[in-house]
């Protein structure tokens, strides 16, 4: 099952390695870097309104049927987006890449999920977190590989292109591996609707939204998230601004490999942490996220420029903590509502990465434009940027201080046990 989980997630994750295309599609396509951001702020998007909606549907069609959409869906997108780029029409590159590719994005995130809770019941933060690395890492492939085609083939739009085309070509194929190796797990006596007796507190997803511990978790989710996405998404471009006034200059190879850095801490973060807090619990684990990612956020803003070595390693554990809040928000789902309806609680609390995924790149593209306008260079361009993220951080920690068991109201009754019904009805031996 992990390799079926990965084989997905590996493709999909290539959403992160989307800045090694934004200076090539500015400068092909005379775009500024708030526009350049759309395609990937669309998909993210998608991705938490897809899983939110299809969250149900997939518990019930089945991991098999929605690795499926998401081949078809992720691989559409990126041929429509080569479209796009060798007509030189952003928009298609906006529809292909964000809308439809969003949508593989949502159903290929949340289809493992719950599954590998499934199998591994007795460990849930180690399974979300192996569930779910491979989106983490997908960018640790994607970035050199990425820049390296953009190299042979050309920054220009037609080059551009044609990397898309390979991308689509190549993740049909490798997505193929997953749709065929996932399955189920068999138990013994399925229950055809509700928990099982021995499952402990269960609760449905429709009474999940409306208890305050959803809300809380939504909150959680969306700061960390945005505070992570935030050097994620405009990280190729940040730390050549960052180091462009100084004696060692980043060159857009080295530029890339830091890319590829950030991808391997988002997708260590998400099996080290996530297996974490199995042993010291998700609450604390999130204190650790969004606490220490404060810390790191207020050194890059206060040395980050002064010290390569500083800037890189603080931006590196902040994207560790951001894939371990990935994988260990199923784990916090399954201890507060249990295993019933995981998967589709699951897709409902990623509308909080939906609004992230606006939010973040919004932040730091547009201040980041506003303070170019303003004659503001290199680190300056970001120090209002991550002020704002060490506030957000802050945000987030105060609400997962709030988070309470759920009240026994909210809970689904366990159906009755049909061997204890028989016992009782029996007369008693001597």
């Amino acid at each position: 099952m992990p390799p079926a989980a990965l084989s997905v997630h590996l493709s999909i994750g290539q959403a992160y390695a989307w800045s090694v295309f934004k200076p090539p599609l500015e400068s092909a396509l005379g775009l500024s870097g708030t526009q350049s951001a759309l395609p990937f702020q669309l998909g993210i998007v998608m991705l938490g309104l897809s899983a939110a909606f299809g969250g149900t549907l997939v518990e019930r069609r089945g991991p098999r049927w929605a690795m499926t959409v998401a081949l078809v869906c992720f691989s559409s997108g990126f041929l429509l987006s080569a479209l796009g780029a060798a007509t030189e029409q952003y928009w298609l590159i906006v529809l292909g890449y964000g809308f439809v590719g969003g949508i593989g994005l949502g159903i290929g995130y949340i289809s493992p999920v719950s599954t590998l809770i499934k199998w591994f019941p007795d460990r849930p933060g180690m399974a979300t977190g192996i569930a779910i690395m491979g989106f983490g890492g997908g960018a640790l492939i994607a970035s050199p590989w990425s820049a390296q085609m953009l190299e042979s083939f050309g920054s220009d739009s037609s080059g551009i292109a044609l990397a898309f085309l390979v991308h689509g070509l190549s993740y049909a194929v490798f997505m193929l591996l997953g749709v065929v190796l996932v399955r189920v797990p068999r138990t013994e006596k399925p229950v055809a609707s509700g928990p099982s007796v021995v499952e402990g507190v269960q609760v449905s997803a429709n009474s999940a939204v409306r208890t305050p511990q959803f809300w809380c978790l939504w909150v959680v989710l969306c700061m960390n998230v945005t505070a992570g996405i935030g050097i994620l998404e405009k990280a190729a471009p940040m730390i050549t601004d960052f180091f462009a006034d100084t004696s060692t200059p980043v060159s857009v190879t080295a530029a890339a490999g830091f890319v590829a850095l950030l991808s391997a801490a988002n997708m260590a973060g998400r099996i080290a942490w996530s297996s974490t807090s199995d042993l010291i619990g998700r609450k604390n684990i999130y204190r650790v996220y969004l606490g220490v990612g404060a810390l790191m956020y207020l050194l890059i803003a206060l040395f980050g420029d002064s010290s390569k070595p500083l800037f890189i390693l603080s931006a590196l554990v902040i994207l560790s903590f951001y894939g371990g809040g990935f994988a260990t928000i199923p784990a916090y789902l399954k201890d507060l509502f249990g295993t019933y309806q995981v998967g589709a609680i699951h897709g409902r609390l990623l509308t909080a990465w939906s609004t992230a995924g606006v939010l973040g790149p919004l932040i730091v593209n547009w201040i980041a434009d506003r303070q170019e306008e303003a004659g503001k260079h290199g680190a300056a361009l970001y120090g209002l940027s991550f002020t704002i993220m060490i506030g957000l951080l802050v945000v987030g920690f105060v609400a997962n201080e709030l988070v309470r068991p759920v009240h026994p109201r909210h809970h689904v009754p366990a159906p009755r046990q049909e061997a204890v019904d028989v016992e009782r009805q029996q007369p008693e031996s001597a």
